[in-house]
Formats: C-alpha cells, structure tokens, sequence
C-alpha cells in the first residue's frame, strides 16, 4: 500500500510570517509578527509540512537580486531559532507581469503549489493555504485545499474576496494555526 501524502501549511512570507516593508530584502530589517515563531512550532509538531510561497516581484523590478531573498529567509530561519520549525520547502515567483509578461508560478497560479506537491509528497486537497492577500490564499479553492487569510494587514478587497470564495479568516499567523489544528482534531 502506498504511503500516504503528507499535508501542508502554505504560507506566504511578508505580512503573514513577518512585517512587510514592501520589497523586503535586507535581512537586518527582518521582524517576526508576534506568535509566529510559537504558531509555526505547533503546526510542525503536528506533523505538518511548512512551506514558504512567496511572490518577489521586487527581483523582476531589479530592487533586489535572488540571492536577498535568500538572506531574508535564512534570518527568518535563524530568528525561529536552532530548535524552531523548519521549512520543508521554500517556492517563490521572481516575475511581475509589468516586467517580463505574465507567467505561471505568480501566485494566484499554481505552479508552485503543484512544484511543492511533486517535491515534497503533499496532498494538496488536505493542505491549507495561509497568507495576508487573496492570491495567496485562492489557490486553495482551485486545488481543494483550504484557505485562511490572515486579516491584520490585509486589504478590504482582500476581505471581500474571501467572503465571495468562503475562504476563512484569522487575524494572525497564532490564530490561524490554531483554526489548522482545531481541523486536524
């Protein structure tokens, strides 16, 4: 019998995970949002997959090169601390449609949902999707996992398009892993 597939969190990074500056990309300026470092321990210790999907259009824009946003998560790692939750992936999308045309793994796309999903043995209909903007938290509805959008720092059109789609919402990481694990009982 085939081994099952593993669920995951899909998180976005700036504004769900950390402050957002806008065009994060100098490590020294990394903050985590409160709870989060305690949020994502208790998503890892039930055993769930934590994934990073980000959109980086600051590298198609030329503010930033690859290699940054690198940085920016190895501070993000190293601030979670040596014992703290691990990604088991990290996906992002250096493209902006503005510069360079459209592409596929800019989220709401799914080619990065569907990279992770071959890499690391998801099932994505048993995921979650946990991010500060409707394009994070959409591919959910395309792919059957659920969605949760975290409200601090979203916007109303944000809102309004969960409400439209029955996404749920969290008003932080901490809530909305706690919403992840009250499912999973």
């Amino acid at each position: 019998m085939a081994e099952p597939r593993r669920r995951a969190v899909f998180l976005d990074r700036d504004g769900t995970l950390v402050e957002d500056p806008g065009y994060l990309h100098d490590p020294a300026t990394v903050r985590l949002l409160p709870g989060v470092a305690q949020g994502l321990a208790d998503l890892d210790a039930a055993g769930l997959a934590l994934v990073l999907v980000s959109n980086q259009s600051g590298i198609a824009r030329g503010f930033f090169p690859p290699e940054a946003f690198a940085a920016v998560n190895r501070r993000l790692e190293t601030l979670l601390g040596a014992g703290g939750p691990r990604f088991a992936g990290i996906y992002y999308c250096p493209h902006h449609p503005d510069f360079g045309g459209p592409c596929a793994c800019r989220k709401p796309g799914v080619r990065l949902f569907r990279q992770a999903e071959a890499d690391l043995g998801i099932d994505l209909t048993r995921s979650w999707f946990v991010g500060n903007r409707a394009s994070d938290v959409e591919p959910a509805v395309v792919l059957g996992g659920r969605g949760v959008l975290i409200t601090a720092s979203a916007r109303e059109s944000d809102l309004d398009a969960a409400r439209r789609t029955g996404t749920r919402t969290a008003a932080d990481l901490p809530t909305a892993a706690a919403l992840i694990l009250r499912d999973l009982a």
